[in-house]
């Protein structure tokens, strides 16, 4: 088999250094990790953690520079999907225990997460999850619509059928979750190379012996792929095929106000139009995705779309109607074509590459990211995970064309059916409503921001 080197961008000349500015070439490590986000930045941690000596992590930008820094930080257990469930249920678990493990940690705040229902069909899928995820464990109950008002008076009245809460369910300062990473990067030891740009494999007899960067090879047994909405661009530098894409996501603050009090507001999913909320500095975040638009970098905000969106917002939660907003930003978000992550080895020619892990949070970097992170580095070292089952999740369930041989996952941002703009790559099932994304969980490499009133993140 040829090196996969072969296929990396030829002529880089990129001046790639290591995070104390000097040279990275001709290094070795026990690890290498690409990209630094939230689901690479916790996988490196995961994987010194493990035991191994020398973990490198390169990041042609710096530490959470994309959306991991500007995401709105939703983290939610009720899934779709028993995988979502495993995966979200380990990320809460994990935030909580960070204090007691860094001394430091990334600001979740337990708020409570309500999913309305507004037709019987609705109620119906809503009775099915809530089946699955008690079954899986998870504190999630069935409010009547009455219960459903009384618990978030800022809602409007008898708008709803009732709904799931699961009062466990909360949020994080996804500013504060970049600061925790990097700090435990440190303290544990990994070796963090900014600036420095990942080329290419290199593979020798099917397995890979290293990873050719801007500044230099570097020697390594193991190797994980990551990169948010670049993952597709990321692993295409060493022949592997990764149906996943990037697209827009929008998030915005309106100013404080009395009735926004955070003990009136639980975090609200409105699963039909694809937006969410929840408590921001007294007033409300809120967060969407145009399910018309299709795959690209976000470049700006799509401001009739956010017109459109702060009038359905207006109808169900009134005291938000003529609010104005302190902060607005658009970012671009990753998605996979069935709304689920992908953890598994990496695939060239339909053969696996020994050692090269693949991993993207499809969107959900702050909501499971964590969880990602876990099982990727699991499977790095031993192919198996205690997180979640993996063996469904790989690159082995997409076909030729894109399409997943899993039922898509129903509680989910209303991404683009094609991972690439024209159709390239076909998703796997419809659409879902929803809020993972950059919004709700980042994990974009690019954003553009719009603050009339803050500049703070």
């Amino acid at each position: 088999m040829p090196s996969a080197s072969d296929h990396s961008a030829a002529g880089t000349t990129a001046s790639g250094t290591t995070a104390s500015g000097t040279a990275a070439a001709g290094t070795t490590a026990d690890a290498v990790v690409v990209g630094g986000g939230t689901v690479g930045a916790w996988c490196a941690y995961f994987l010194r953690r493990s035991g191994l000596a020398r973990v490198v992590l390169v990041e042609k930008r710096t530490l959470g520079q994309g959306a991991s820094s500007r995401a709105a930080g939703v983290v939610r257990t009720q899934g779709g999907s028993p995988w979502a469930v495993r995966l979200g249920e380990w990320s809460r678990r994990f935030y909580l225990s960070q204090h007691d493990e860094l001394g430091i940690d990334s600001g979740f705040t337990p708020q409570g997460y309500v999913i309305p229902c507004f037709t019987e069909a609705d109620v119906t899928a809503a009775q099915q999850r809530l089946a699955m995820q008690n079954s899986l464990g998870l504190n999630v109950r069935w409010l009547e619509p009455g219960q459903l008002d009384a618990l978030n008076p800022t809602l409007a009245p008898g708008r709803t059928l009732g709904g799931t809460y699961c009062a466990e369910d909360g949020y994080l300062t996804p500013p504060r979750n970049v600061t925790a990473y990097a700090v435990a990067l440190a303290v544990s030891g990994v070796d963090v190379r900014e600036r420095v740009s990942f080329t290419g494999l290199d593979v020798t007899g099917g397995a890979v012996t290293g990873v050719q960067t801007s500044a230099g090879p570097i020697a390594a047994p193991l190797v994980v792929l990551t990169g948010g909405p670049e993952i597709a661009e990321v692993a295409g530098l060493a022949g592997i095929r990764v149906p996943a894409g990037g697209v827009r996501h929008q998030v915005a603050v309106t100013e404080p106000h009395p009735g926004l009090d955070p003990s009136r507001v639980p975090m609200i999913f409105d699963l039909s139009a694809g937006l969410y909320w929840r408590p921001e500095e007294g007033g409300l975040l809120f967060g969407m995705s145009n399910p018309q638009e299709p795959p690209g970098v976000a470049a700006c905000v799509d401001e009739p779309y956010l017109a459109l969106m702060r009038r359905r917002l207006a109808e169900l939660v009134p005291v938000t109607a003529g609010l104005g907003l302190s902060r607005l930003w658009s970012a671009t978000i990753d998605f996979t074509p069935d709304h689920l992550p992908i953890i598994g080895p990496a695939l060239a020619g339909g053969d696996a590459i020994a050692g090269v892990t693949v991993a993207s949070a499809g969107g959900a970097g702050m909501m499971w990211g964590p969880g990602v992170a876990r099982a990727a580095a699991d499977v790095a070292l031993t192919g198996t995970s205690e997180v979640v089952d993996v063996t469904d999740l790989g690159l082995d369930r997409f076909d030729a064309d894109g399409r997943s041989r899993l039922g898509t996952d129903p509680i989910a941002l209303p991404f683009p059916e094609a991972v690439h703009q024209g159709g390239g790559e076909q998703g796997g099932g419809e659409q879902g409503g929803g809020e993972q994304g950059g919004g709700e969980q980042g994990g974009g490499e690019q954003a553009a921001d719009r603050e009339p009133a803050d500049s703070s993140r």
